[in-house]
């Protein structure tokens, strides 16, 4: 097994070579394709001490893997398994040569640095911790070298979970991760204040941010996939397996064409061919000799954008845009998961729920699609957002003469003006992470806390 560093790397690739293992410490997020918005993914998880008792079959698991890949074991010492999805398995290790090689990887070690060399000193006799991604066998290569190499571009970015180190013995492939103290997001976002939210989307749109600039899509932001820490107002963004270079794959997309155009397609389509008047003819599957539309569906039940949905063929770095719009809904909401559907035709109408069905028409008309409901408690307009956050925190009732008795505080106001930003069905009209950052939801983060606190982030 031979190892190469990610300090050591050149520029403008990465390799892969065998040898020995490398680090993570605490539980880092990587949550799997098929997962539930609301369980564990591979990396996440709150800190455990390293004497937690290891099921017997988690220790059978990580002998396993020591006795096959030959020489990790001299690199690292297995502690305990923290994740385990569908194409990988994840555990936590102690990185025996840590000090053998530049690190500069390691946030709490450059935090350390700025604090008396006497602390920092003692810090350095601690053990040091990374997170072993196990990929399996049944993986295709090119999806393992794709997740490599984005994250070996991404590794100096603020904020995103960067790459050590990545080794490859016989079939199996093995990569070495930062392991991140943070805290599972069930444990804290119902206590969330506007202020606390402020902080975490802050730090969030910072690792977008770094990622979009790159032109590179997560398709999978959630919050099993963003490693927070409360008391350090500061995340990591995680898991890359689902990871896309913008243009991947595209084909051409009725969302690209001008409103004119795309009417001009609509009123020569079969669709408009039918009587209006008459029910809707729908196409039998069996006999229907349209090709189907293929796209890129990638991501979590719940979290994908309403382009995700009606499979436009053009995706752009605003499907993880809407993604993060579904968290800031969940926590004003206090409702996680917010939506639980269970394929995309119920995450459509789950959204015309919300959004109201002349809203979803126009949003299947813009990638060439059409969108019909019968459902009778749906109305044309939809509801508010800020309705919707009222009725989930039971703020809905209302007086003698029909007037609410609550609202929203103008902190939520102003975060459901962010929301509504978030949340645009029109993907070309969605704010950007680099705009999130200027908008005056953000900008205010941390405006209400004192020097001293602000220290005290920066040294936690």
């Amino acid at each position: 097994m031979s190892r190469i560093r990610a300090a050591r790397l050149p520029q403008d690739q990465v390799r892969i070579h065998e040898d020995q293992l490398s680090d993570e410490d605490e539980e880092d997020t990587v949550m799997d394709e098929s997962r539930e918005p609301s369980e564990q993914s591979d990396l996440s998880g709150e800190s455990s001490e390293e004497d937690d008792e290891v099921d017997e079959n988690v220790a059978e698991d990580m002998a396993n893997l020591e006795s096959t890949f030959k020489g990790i074991a001299r690199r690292y010492r297995l502690i305990n398994r923290i994740g385990e999805g569908t194409f990988s398995t994840v555990y936590k290790a102690e990185d025996l040569h840590y000090h053998q090689y530049k690190n500069d990887w390691d946030l709490e070690e450059r935090d350390a640095a700025r604090w008396s060399s006497r602390r920092a000193a003692n810090r350095r006799k601690h053990p040091r911790y990374v997170a072993i991604k196990k990929i399996y066998v049944t993986s295709s290569p090119l999806r393992i070298l794709n997740e490599l190499d984005l994250l070996h571009d991404l590794r100096n970015s603020d904020s995103v979970c960067p790459l050590i180190t990545a080794f490859r013995h016989q079939d199996q492939v093995v990569a070495i991760l930062p392991y991140f103290q943070h805290h599972d997001f069930r444990d804290y976002f119902r206590a969330m204040t506007v202020s606390d939210i402020r902080l975490y989307f802050r730090s969030l749109f910072t690792a977008l941010k770094a990622v979009h600039e790159h032109e590179i899509l997560h398709r999978d932001i959630k919050p099993t996939n963003f490693l927070y820490h409360p008391d350090r107002a500061r995340g990591v963004l995680v898991d890359f397996g689902l990871a896309e270079r913008l243009g991947t794959d595209w084909q051409h997309c009725a969302c690209n064409l001008s409103a004119t155009q795309r009417r001009a397609r609509l009123d020569h389509s079969e669709y408009a061919m039918q009587d209006q008047h008459a029910p809707p003819a729908y196409p039998n599957p069996k006999t229907d000799t349209r090709q189907p539309r293929r796209a890129n569906r990638a991501g979590t039940r719940g979290f994908r954008a309403p382009e995700v949905l009606f499979k436009c063929t053009q995706q752009t770095c605003a499907i993880d845009m809407w993604s993060a719009g579904v968290i800031l809904l969940t926590l004003l909401a206090r409702r996680f998961p917010f939506f639980h559907s269970a394929d995309d035709v119920d995450a459509l109408l789950e959204l015309t729920n919300i959004f109201g069905r002349k809203k979803m028409r126009e949003t299947a008309l813009l990638h060439g699609q059409i969108m019909e409901t019968n459902i009778p408690s749906y109305s044309d307009n939809g509801h508010s957002l800020e309705k919707i956050v009222l009725w989930c925190t039971n703020r809905s009732a209302k007086d003698e003469t029909g007037r609410r008795i609550h609202s929203l505080s103008p902190d939520e106001k102003e975060a459901v003006a962010f929301l509504e930003r978030l949340l645009e069905c029109d993907p070309a009209k969605r704010i950007t992470a680099e705009e999130a950052l200027r908008h005056p939801f953000l900008v205010a983060a941390g405006a209400d806390m004192s020097e001293e606190d602000m220290i005290d982030l920066v040294e936690a």
